[in-house]
């Protein structure tokens, strides 16, 4: 039985400790985050969110002019090199703004609701 109260107490030591550390770390990444970004509106939340659509679109149209031409030739070097740079805008944007979503989330940075 004292075994059991043992692990108890190590479990609730355990779970404070990480929960300190986990403090920790949100207030570093307020602390670092707020001196590059001001506090979120739901506008520049939004516009973020649109210039992600807008990469997104321009790499699916890259995609779609994509094609065998009337000679069955595939697409020359310069439309896969074209449709791989508007991929890779597209997915680095598309990562900043999971990355920002999950700051949200965690509390890393304020939003202003005003």
């Amino acid at each position: 039985m004292a075994e059991d109260h043992n692990d108890y107490r190590t479990l609730l030591s355990q779970k404070r400790f990480l929960g300190e550390i986990e403090q920790g770390i949100r207030l570093a990444n307020r602390e670092i985050i707020h001196t590059h970004i001001p506090p979120l509106t739901r506008e520049g939340v939004l516009t973020f969110a649109v210039a992600v659509g807008r990469l997104r679109a321009r790499y699916l149209e890259a995609a779609f002019k994509l094609g065998v031409n009337e000679h069955g030739d595939p697409p020359d070097q310069a439309e896969i090199e074209e449709l791989r740079r508007r991929r890779e805008s597209f997915e680095e944007a598309r990562s900043a703004f999971d990355a920002l979503r999950e700051a949200i989330v965690r509390g890393y940075v304020d939003i202003d609701e005003g």
